[in-house]
């Protein structure tokens, strides 16, 4: 995991990527704060928590977990963090005129940090690549082919190694990191491509892999009955 920083209307976002999940968890005392312009956001969320019923506490140990963040003072703490879902909940128990532009933030963060690295590896947004596969809410990774899965994963790394270096901040900031970091690994599946004469990218998904394995094991038992036939005609 990464740990970065978001910037909505001036305000620091503390975050961090789950390169397993390709999900960002977000500071949730940030979240407040941005929120309520609160001068104390870490007591204005313990507060809210006081105040919730025994089912939205429990509600509320679904959606939120703890990792650790830099904390003001540079040392790495426990925080409270929940992925866009999570603070979608959250931000459902504040009134604040924020609440929908935070939102609509919230989710191009999401997105964008994706679209980058696939666009500039793949040359397609996630999207896109998911229309190629025939796949609708299924995992794109879950569906990719040794080769695509292994390029992704360098893109993935890479974006992470250049953002613990240059520490991006805000929207644009790491975009261009993801960027960068996809570009890196487009540039070995270009290569890759004019060595073999054929496309990285296949329209290929997890059925059809599943399928060809089939097809494969069911054609053992053929394959070494040829075999001892062959070496019976050779006796």
């Amino acid at each position: 995991m990464e740990n970065n920083i978001q910037i909505f209307e001036g305000k620091k976002i503390r975050s961090v990527w789950d390169n397993e999940k390709e999900e960002w968890y977000f500071s949730v005392v940030d979240v407040v704060g941005a929120l309520t312009d609160s001068v104390n956001a870490r007591d204005y969320w313990y507060k809210m928590k006081k105040r919730m019923t025994d089912e939205e506490k429990s509600e509320l140990s679904t959606i939120c977990r703890q990792l650790k963040l830099k904390a003001p003072d540079g040392k790495m703490r426990l925080t409270d963090v929940a992925d866009i879902q999570g603070i979608f909940r959250v931000i459902q128990s504040i009134l604040s005129p924020k609440a929908e532009p935070f939102k609509m933030w919230l989710t191009q963060v999401g997105k964008d940090r994706i679209d980058e690295i696939s666009k500039a590896w793949s040359g397609m947004s996630t999207r896109e690549y998911k229309d190629l596969k025939g796949l609708k809410k299924e995992n794109l990774r879950d569906n990719m082919s040794t080769l695509e899965l292994v390029l992704n994963m360098l893109a993935e790394a890479t974006t992470t190694e250049l953002t613990n270096i240059h520490n991006p901040n805000g929207l644009e900031e790491n975009k261009k990191v993801a960027k960068r970091g996809g570009t890196i690994a487009g540039n070995t599946r270009k290569e890759i491509e004019a060595d073999t004469g054929k496309s990285v990218i296949t329209a290929k998904n997890a059925v059809d892999f599943s399928k060809l394995i089939e097809d494969v094991v069911k054609d053992i038992p053929d394959i070494v009955k040829n075999c001892k036939d062959e070496e019976k005609s050779k006796e």
